[in-house]
């Protein structure tokens, strides 16, 4: 195979690498496509990127405790104890009943395990702060906002509800947490099992027990007892004390004290011992309207979604071959896959539809399968080496990454084309020559390759550049679209690469042939549309003004209705699923909560789209997602059918307004979590007021809510319910207390055990554990007046009741308290419709700074994805400025040698049609000389490619007697400095000047400049009838070169 010639440039290096080892290019390729193929199913595969910032959550049970005791004694110390440390963004704190939950936002960019280190350091500082009746901060799983996997729900029928909790948490939840990649599996719902021992007021009376003797008659009670070893004949033994059972009535039997007539007095006879249900109740679940229990399952981050859930399903298909008949287990009711499956399925449609397109049109165009099909191998060579470079560079596939791709899918063949049909060209126009004079394939591929790598690889930068803004985006926002920007730059580089590697291998080896070119001419369509193309571009050109004024025009309406279309930065999706969430009035009892719940529950079940609903009313045990429980969220996954996603949100909206007193906001199961991540609140705005009475807060909430509530554009307006709920206060009387002889703890502990109760040992059921609990029975504490009458014990051994020493009163509490960077908040919040969410931010501020007038130290601050998308637009709007700069310089770079590039094109034509007349005319001087004829244009947007070259002065050095023949003849003497010819292939003439006196020259050497004068009757094809500069430069034996001179044309 003929091998090319060195020459300068990385581009004509890398062609003629590529035309010189052509079986190494395919070799390549094909490896390429292969590990792209094997890379692919072996990449982590996710609903979108990481876009959860490094949050570290600490989560603190404080049992009995009030929101405002939490907030107090909890809550500020951690919030204080972290907030310094470094690269802290952002500290958010919910205190309810009982829970506090702090969640410490670090810098983009901050490596979670370290932040994790810092966050565990800080808490490790105040742990001797906290009350000891408070449970150890626990630190939340590392996991995404997005990491939320699968919710599993159980029922049954005959199984009770602590029977299937039983299960769910001792033999469902440690199969799937020793699944890997699961990060956490929350429970919620059901009867949690314990051990408990009910302590009756009046039967201690009787028998003269008190509440101390039985704290410390049962306080590890059944733990066994140490000791140590015994060494005998040898052997050594390990003594231990089995004071352990889970048989209840080995428990009653335990001796509390010994009366005054030396009786004992066990544990049976003052309290009962039973096995109950876990009090007080947390939350509640339900499953199509039954009462159920699901398990949340979270997984850890850079974890393939898809592969882990095919494992969850297998381990689910083990579990259910072991649980009682009658439990059900619905894994349907949200799982993150599905979303996944369905955007890469509408993204793999794109590209199949994309590409089947491409097909189409280039085969038209082209009307040859084999140019059609060297095209199309740049789409695939393109995808994976973008596929390959997602998974070096640590990236998951997900719907941004498969988009950039589906963006592309049109500018991957654009170079290939571009290449093959150049080639395609110049092939064609090496048949149409003289056998003698055609050039090998390879070197016609390869001159062809050459003319257009740089328009080619401008293009490229050119479209580059166009994205380069993404990747000046921070944070969400910018983890939203740098995946789109990456996959889609890659992908347009690898198809420049091929178009410069491959598509020349490929052109020489399919369209070297004869058979390649059956026709010799363009299409058809091809030649209709250049007929009418040059037509239109005539009647443009001859009414330049109009086009522009026109252009302008639309410009202008362009602009216009840019800036009145609305802004969002997420665009609505369908995610297959509602995530709803129903909130009531705080103080609300659990049980009225979960009735009204099921009423919703079966207003969403009416509806036909919708085929099966998951609750949670309340919150699970160290739930990071904690709700009160006047809160419920319905999950609830839908089919669409004849009707839209917009249409099926309002049915459901219609349907749950019938619910009296409820706040309802309605979205998806990943919007309403990035709402969450944003701005501490499930909804796309978030008017957020900072203050310090709550009270106050509430009611310029409400004042908001009235005050927006007319915007158009937005829906689901709430206000955060941090209103007062009932409270029962005992406080205690210090003098009586003093007079009884009883302490402060002692009064405290009392309370504690008696109304919350106390956990003072742990039964063990084989691996199983479960909490024994003491605590005063049901009905002495169902009511004020039964609680006054509880006793408490004096310093001297007597019992007094204990409204003696306490004062008990119903007054009113906070339910919950937000804070946000050590300040209260309260949050307003709604959902936009129609993707107007800009518009309607702006609408929002508006009407409250008409108003809302705030009291001093209060102030307002508006959270939501709007943040994201004002952040995005001023980012990309500065980087543009900068963007089009660069790509007006490559443009610039691109076209500013037009005119000479053009000229170089004429010249090629006006060489070869020289050279041939030379050779016909004049074939023995024609071996020693040739001619270079150059063009170069004048005005370039006068060019006219297709129109003959009338007649121009070429200037050169040419030997004695190389015009004298029949093509030219000399005429009479013009000037010393040369001889001037008239030449025509018919009707020639031609002037002769005789030069001046000067010695004589020898045959070959260099003689005088001699101006010819052509007059091309054979229609030489050159670039135009417009005015040129053109030369002649001979080189030959015997020829001296100039520097070349250029005379004007004449028209």
């Amino acid at each position: 195979m003929e091998q090319l010639r060195h020459e300068n440039g990385l581009l004509n290096g890398i062609i003629r690498f590529s035309l010189n080892n052509r079986m190494v290019v395919l070799v390549i390729a094909a490896l390429c496509l292969v590990a792209g193929i094997y890379s692919t199913t072996h990449t982590e595969v996710d609903v979108f990127p990481d876009l959860n910032a490094p949050t570290v959550v600490v989560m603190t049970e404080a049992e009995g405790m009030a929101p405002e005791e939490v907030e107090r004694l909890v809550t500020f110390p951690i919030e204080t104890a972290v907030n310094g440390a470094t690269n802290v963004r952002r500290v958010r704190s919910s205190s309810a009943t009982g829970f506090s939950i702090v969640n410490i936002e670090f810098d983009w960019g901050t490596d979670i395990y370290k932040a994790r280190q810092i966050v565990s350091e800080k808490i490790a500082m105040i742990g001797d702060d906290l009350p000891e009746n408070v449970g150890k901060p626990t630190l939340g799983p590392q996991a995404s906002i997005l990491g939320e996997l699968m919710i599993i729900g159980l029922t049954a029928d005959t199984t009770s509800m602590q029977d299937l909790r039983t299960i769910a948490d001792w033999t469902i939840r440690p199969r799937l947490l020793s699944t890997g990649g699961v990060a956490q599996v929350a429970v919620m719902g059901g009867d949690i099992k314990e051990y408990q021992i009910l302590m009756d007021p009046g039967r201690m009376r009787r028998f003269g027990v008190s509440m101390d003797e039985v704290i410390y008659a049962v306080k590890g009670m059944n733990q066994n007892a140490s000791g140590g070893t015994l060494y005998e004949y040898g052997n050594e033994y390990i003594v231990r004390g089995l004071l352990s059972t889970n048989d209840l009535d080995e428990m009653k039997k335990a001796v509390v004290k010994t009366s005054e007539n030396g009786l004992p007095i066990t544990l049976d006879a003052v309290a009962d011992v039973r096995i109950g249900p876990k009090t007080p109740v947390l939350g509640v679940a339900s499953n199509d309207g039954k009462p159920a229990v699901l398990l949340t399952v979270t997984k850890q981050p850079n974890t393939n979604t898809l592969a882990l859930t095919g494992r969850l399903d297998n381990a689910l298909d083990e579990l259910k071959a072991n649980l009682p008949a009658d439990v059900k287990v619905n894994s349907r009711i949200f799982r993150q896959s599905r979303f996944i499956e369905s955007s890469l399925d509408n993204v793999k449609q794109s590209l199949i539809e994309g590409a089947i397109f491409v097909i189409i049109v280039l085969f038209i165009f082209l009307m040859n399968w084999r140019t059609t099909v060297i095209s199309l191998v740049s789409i695939p060579l393109s995808i994976v080496a973008s596929l390959l470079a997602i998974r070096w560079m640590g990236l998951t596939i997900n719907t941004m990454s498969l988009g950039g791709i589906a963006i592309a899918i049109g500018s991957l063949v654009d170079d290939s084309i571009v290449d093959v049909e150049n080639v395609f060209k110049r092939l064609r126009q090496n048949r149409e020559m003289p056998e003698g004079e055609r050039e090998s394939i390879v070197k016609v591929v390869y001159e062809a390759s050459k003319e257009v790598r740089m328009p080619m690889l401008n293009s490229t930068l050119i479209i580059i550049a166009s994205f380069l803004p993404l990747f000046f985006l921070s944070g969400m926002e910018g983890r939203m679209l740098k995946p789109l920007g990456i996959t889609f730059i890659i992908s347009l580089m690898a198809s420049t690469l091929v178009a410069l590697t491959v598509t020349p291998v490929l052109s020489s080896f399919l369209l070297g042939s004869q058979n390649s070119d059956k026709t010799g001419r363009e299409p058809a369509l091809v030649r209709w549309l250049k007929k009418y193309y040059g037509k239109a571009l005539n009647w443009s050109l001859g009414h330049k003004k109009t086009i522009l004024c026109g252009v302008g025009a639309l410009l202008v309406a362009a602009v216009v209705m840019f800036f009145t279309l609305g802004g969002s930065f997420l665009p609505a999706f369908n995610e297959g699923s509602f995530t709803i969430s129903i909130s009531t009035v705080p103080g609300i009892s659990l049980e009225e909560s979960d009735r009204m719940g099921r009423t919703a529950e079966e207003l969403l079940l009416s509806i036909p789209e919708i085929k099966t609903v998951g609750r949670k009313t309340g919150r699970a045990e160290l739930d990071e997602h904690a709700f009160g429980v006047n809160s419920s969220e319905f999950e609830c996954p839908f089919e669409l059918g004849k009707k839209t996603r917009k249409q099926l949100t309002e049915e459901v909206r219609q349907k749950l307004a019938v619910l009296p007193g409820v706040n309802i906001e309605i979205g998806g199961p990943i919007s309403h979590r990035i709402d969450a991540m944003l701005s501490g609140t499930k909804a796309n705005i978030a008017i957020k007021l900072f203050g310090s009475d709550l009270n106050k807060m509430y009611e310029i909430g409400q004042k908001i809510k009235n005050s927006i509530s007319g915007v158009e554009g937005i829906a689901d307006i709430n206000v955060e319910q941090q209103v007062e709920r009932p409270e029962l206060n005992i406080t205690p009387k210090r003098e009586m207390l003093a007079r009884y002889g009883i302490s402060l703890p002692e009064f405290a502990e009392v309370v504690r055990v008696m109304m919350e109760g106390e956990v003072v040992s742990t039964v063990y059921e084989g691996n199983r554990s479960f909490d024994l609990t003491l605590k005063v029975n049901d009905d002495a504490r169902s009511s004020i007046e039964r609680i006054s009458d509880l006793t408490i014990d004096t310093g001297d051994g007597k019992k007094v009741p204990l409204s003696y020493v306490a004062d008990i009163k119903s007054s009113a509490g906070p339910n919950t308290i937000n804070r946000e960077n050590v300040s209260r908040k309260l949050v307003v919040s709604c959902n936009a419709t129609g993707g107007e969410l800009a518009k309607a931010v702006g609408a929002i501020r508006e009407k409250i700074a008409e108003n809302i007038e705030l009291p001093e130290g209060y102030h307002i601050e508006y959270g939501g994805q709007f943040e994201s998308e004002e952040r995005a637009s001023k980012t990309i709007a500065l980087v543009s400025i900068f963007s089009i700069f660069i790509i007006f310089m490559l443009l610039y770079g691109e076209f500013k040698n037009i005119a000479r590039r053009a000229a170089e094109s004429a010249a090629g034509a006006h060489r070869r049609r020289v050279r041939h007349i030379l050779h016909r005319r004049n074939p023995e001087h024609s071996r020693h000389h040739r001619i270079h004829l150059a063009v170069r244009h004048r005005d370039p947007q006068r060019h006219a490619a297709d129109r003959p070259l009338q007649r121009a002065f070429v200037t050169g050095t040419l030997p004695r007697g190389c015009c004298h023949d029949r093509f030219a003849r000399p005429s009479e003497p013009d000037s010393d400095d040369g001889d001037h010819f008239r030449a025509g292939p018919s009707s020639a003439r031609a002037r002769r000047r005789p030069p001046r006196q000067r010695d004589p020259v020898p045959d070959g050497e260099s003689h005088p400049r001699r101006t010819l004068l052509l007059h091309p009757a054979e229609r030489f094809r050159g670039s135009g009838d417009l005015p040129h500069q053109l030369k002649i430069q001979e080189e030959g034996e015997g020829i001296m070169e100039r520097k070349p001179q250029y005379l004007n044309t004449k028209v």
